[in-house]
This record gives structure tokens, sequence and C-alpha cells, in this order.
């Protein structure tokens, strides 16, 4: 679990974030949603340590992120997976190469035993078949996969996603958000979505985080959103008409 206690972030003596406290648990899809602007990407980047907040605790599992010195970050980076808003994909590398590459910088395994589990997470990410070819032969669907095997590749504790669905057609979203949940509840993961999309977050927002102007607006679930007396709230989710028929359609079948 990764908890953080009274957050505070400033920038050019403009603050970004106050006060912020959360928890993200182990084994749920965490998403942190919120309008352009709000605060949301600079918390994510404090909790994978590109920023420095001037206050507050950042825990993961007891361990604070603040307080450690570099080899411990170091360290802490080894059980930390990212999967990045392009994929980030190396060109000159096939999918089997891209799966390998944290392997190769961080484990001390064999050359066999990195194929092997660069295999691995390939199958489990149903991208079998596609190991010898290169980031420009496969869709934009396909290169996510490929970024998420390489994200779990060296079996992670904590995954952070940026915008894990941007670029993506609706279907292939669904996709993803799927194939994010399962890792995620199949390996215990902690992992966190930084999100604007709506379907993420009414299909898989196990434990949503939703920030408003640098303050924690609300936290809950995607079932808890629909009876939300959260104006704020509401009308960020359900800002298109489609969204607000999907609330008062479940509205009216919780009477």
């Amino acid at each position: 679990m990764i908890e953080i206690n009274d957050i505070e972030k400033t920038f050019d003596d403009k603050q970004i974030l106050f006060g912020i406290s959360a928890k993200f648990y182990d084994g749920k899809t965490n998403l942190i949603i919120g309008q352009s602007g709000s605060g949301k990407t600079v918390l994510m980047k404090s909790l994978v340590g590109l920023v420095t907040p001037e206050k507050g605790e950042i825990l993961f599992d007891g361990r604070d992120l603040m307080k450690m010195s570099i080899s411990q970050r170091k360290e802490l980076r080894k059980e930390i997976g990212m999967l990045f808003q392009g994929s980030a994909l190396f060109d000159s590398e096939t999918v089997l190469g891209n799966v390998m590459f944290p392997l190769v910088m961080f484990s001390d395994m064999s050359d066999e035993e990195k194929r092997e589990r660069a295999q691995f997470c390939i199958d489990r990410v149903n991208l079998t078949g596609a190991e010898k070819k290169y980031p420009s032969e496969i869709s934009g669907g396909m290169q996510k996969r490929v970024a998420i095997a390489r994200a779990i590749a060296l079996n992670p504790k904590y995954l952070f996603c940026d915008e894990p669905n941007s670029g993506l057609d609706p279907k292939t979203s669904i996709v993803i958000d799927e194939l994010l949940h399962d890792i995620t509840s199949e390996y215990k993961i902690t992992t966190i979505i930084n999100t604007h999309d709506m379907n993420s977050v009414l299909g898989i927002g196990e434990n949503i985080i939703f920030i408003n102007k640098g303050h924690l607006n609300w936290t809950g679930s995607m079932n808890e959103i629909y009876n939300s007396d959260n104006e704020v709230l509401n009308n960020f989710v359900f800002a298109t008409e489609l969204f607000q028929d999907v609330r008062k359609y479940r509205m009216a079948r919780s009477v």
C-alpha cells in the first residue's frame, strides 16, 4: 500500500497541492482523476520521486520516500513499474527486446532467464507471436500492451500508469483497462492510474481519488460515484449527456 499524508507542493510561489492525504491499496486499481491543471500530474510525479513536495509523507509500505537516501531511492525504483502515456518503446528494438530492457538493466538473471521472463510477460498480455516485430509494425493498442509487459517484467510491487488509454479507440481502451485490472488483481500490485477517461473511471475505478484545484475533493469507488451528491465531482464525471444517462439508469436500478 502507498499512503500519502498532508502533501503540499509549490512552483514559483504558486501552490499546486494543498495538504493532500490518501491511500492507494494493494490489488486494486487506484485512479487519480481531475480537470487539467488540477494538480493530479504533479501528485503522480511526487509519488514516483520526479517532484519533491515541500511538506508531507509518501509511504511505500511504511517507508517514507521523502526521507530516503539516493541509494534507498534506487532500491525502491526496482520495485516500481512505469507505463508512460506514449508507451515510450524503443523503435530499434523488437517487442522482445523492449520487454527485456528492464531485465537487462536492473536484474542479475542469466540471458536465458531474461528471455523466459520477457516471454512470460509477452504471453500474459496476449502478444504471443509478436516477439520479433518492431513497434512500427504493430498497432497502438499492441504497443500499449508491450509497454505493460515491460512495466511488469521486474515483477513490481507498485505500478504507475500515466493516461494509459491516450490515443486509443474506445474498444481498445477497454481491453487495456481490463488487462491492467486483471494484472493488478492477479499479482496484488498497487496500481495507480492517472486518467481523463471516464470509461476507465466507471469501469475499473476500485479506489478513486478526485483532485480539484489542488485539493482532495472526493474519494470512493466507481459504484459510489453514481450516488454521490458532490456537485463538483458530478459535473466532471457526468459532463456529457451519455454519462448523465448512464448515471440516471444506474440510480434508477438502485432504488
